[in-house]
């Protein structure tokens, strides 16, 4: 069944409609390509239902739907747009999900406690980049005297929160809170929002789990605070928080209402940062391997279509979803953003082509790096309460993160005639350590083969023996 003959309403993916021809044919090219790949067996599991988010990362899913890729690997597979973050990893914990776009920050969590307890893993990120921080229309107002512009009167960027300070600063003085808001406490929206805020000396709060303090609000000069992605505009325009961090398309929606500005992309707070994954329970890995691997390479085949010629499948990704069962924004909203375009006001659209990165770069693969980075940050603020030792990061990260699935399903898909082995990492030579990563917002590089000595760099956040 083609992409435009699906049902509006993806309930479930349609019988498998591979020939054994094909997949001869598929075995005699990885034979002669000289591929080492292990033949992969049939799924365990072939009824699947799988979770999201609504947001524009949650592609690689709706597009390995609709274009057949699941069914390609003889799944069944139902997605479903979930409330929340933490519904969905509770779903997926319980087993009314087999798997789900997640928040790269979930599977880690809950491996080592913070929050919900349980052995959640990753073998695919599905993205990079992708967030925004966004102030309602009053508080850009207040910054705007304090931005750099260009010639042509517009405003430079990066916008730092240096910008931010004497608007912080003025609602103390008038004994007012300034509050923002983020998706989850383990997002890389919480991650993002705090490292551009105390880069300009702006202290977004601690977490004391130890002590049954879990708001991330002690010694905040900024109250951060959850509101699900899809509430952030109309959440901002009551009132009820000043700005927020959020993946698209909530920050354009922001723009196209006409009640906010974005003021700076998370690719400018750290390019090419690692943003959702796909996270399964360590038990159904377990109990089901091939499917494990199958669902990867569906998502990689998809991954794969959303980046490829340049992005010229974007448009026809917009389309899809633009779809209330997907997205459910206008295709204008998340075409802003998507189709190499990022707009900051009305009137200042700008080329980003690399806001959404689904390949690209290496971007699917499951680096035990981008793992210690989150968990450096939940050690800054508390949410890792006590001091951990280099090998705990490395340890913890390799627990989670598993490349080895990653690579079985690229080696299979090789095999297969379908991607060549130039589109992966070589898997030989490949650490799982990205090279010293620079041009964060604040200067300071990230080398994540060193944990302690990255947090030893920042003069806000706790560190080395720091306890609260």
């Amino acid at each position: 069944m083609r992409d435009q003959d699906r049902p509006e309403h993806p309930t479930r993916s349609a019988p498998p409609t591979r020939l054994a021809a094909a997949g001869i044919a598929a075995l005699m090219l990885g034979l002669a390509a000289g591929t080492s790949a292990e033949p992969l067996g049939p799924p365990e599991k072939e009824d699947l239902k799988l979770g999201f988010i609504k947001l524009t990362d949650m592609a690689p899913l709706a597009i390995a739907y609709e274009k057949g890729f699941f069914e390609d690997e003889d799944l069944f597979v139902t997605l479903e747009a979930q409330a929340n973050w933490k519904v969905l990893l509770d779903r997926v914990i319980d087993g009314q999900l087999d798997g789900a776009h997640m928040l790269a920050g979930q599977p880690l969590a809950a491996t080592i406690g913070f929050g919900t307890e349980a052995a959640i893993v990753t073998p695919l990120s599905m993205d990079l980049n992708g967030n925004a921080i966004t102030v309602s229309n009053a508080v850009w107002e207040q910054m705007k005297p304090h931005v750099p512009k260009m010639a042509d009167g517009r405003p430079e960027h990066p916008i730092k929160a240096d910008a931010l300070k004497p608007v912080v600063e003025s609602y103390k003085a008038a004994g007012k809170p300034f509050k923002m808001g983020m998706v989850f406490p383990v997002s890389t929206h919480n991650y993002e929002l705090r490292y551009w805020l105390a880069a300009g000396g702006l202290h977004p709060g601690y977490y004391a789990p130890h002590k049954n303090n879990t708001d991330g609000q002690i010694d905040a000069d900024v109250l951060l605070s959850v509101t699900p992605p899809p509430q952030m505009p109309a959440t901002m325009e009551s009132g009820t928080i000043d700005g927020y961090c959020v993946g698209e398309p909530w920050n354009q929606q922001a723009v196209f209402m006409g009640i906010g500005v974005p003021v700076i992309t998370d690719h400018e707070i750290w390019p090419y940062n690692p943003e959702k994954v796909f996270g399964m329970t360590a038990g159904f890995v377990e109990a089901n391997p091939n499917t494990a691997v199958r669902i990867v390479k569906a998502m990689l085949r998809a991954a794969k279509w959303l980046d490829e010629n340049d992005n010229a499948n974007r448009a026809e990704a917009v389309k899809i979803l633009s779809r209330p069962t997907y997205v459910g924004a206008d295709e204008a909203v998340i075409a802003a953003s998507m189709t190499g375009t990022f707009k900051y006001e009305k009137g200042d659209s700008r080329d980003v082509p690399d806001f959404n990165v689904f390949f690209r770069h290496n971007a699917s693969y499951p680096y035990y790096s981008d793992a210690v980075w989150y968990l450096t940050q939940m050690r800054r603020w508390g949410q890792i309460a006590e001091p951990k030792s280099d090998d705990w990061y490395m340890e913890t990260a390799k627990q989670v993160y598993r490349p080895d699935l990653y690579r079985r399903a690229a080696e299979s898909l090789i095999a297969d005639g379908l991607m060549e082995a130039s589109d992966f990492p070589d898997f030989d030579a490949e650490t799982g350590f990205k090279p010293t990563q620079t041009g964060f917002i604040d200067g300071i590089d990230y080398d994540g083969t060193r944990p302690n000595a990255y947090l030893e760099q920042f003069s806000i956040g706790l560190k080395g023996d720091t306890q609260l």
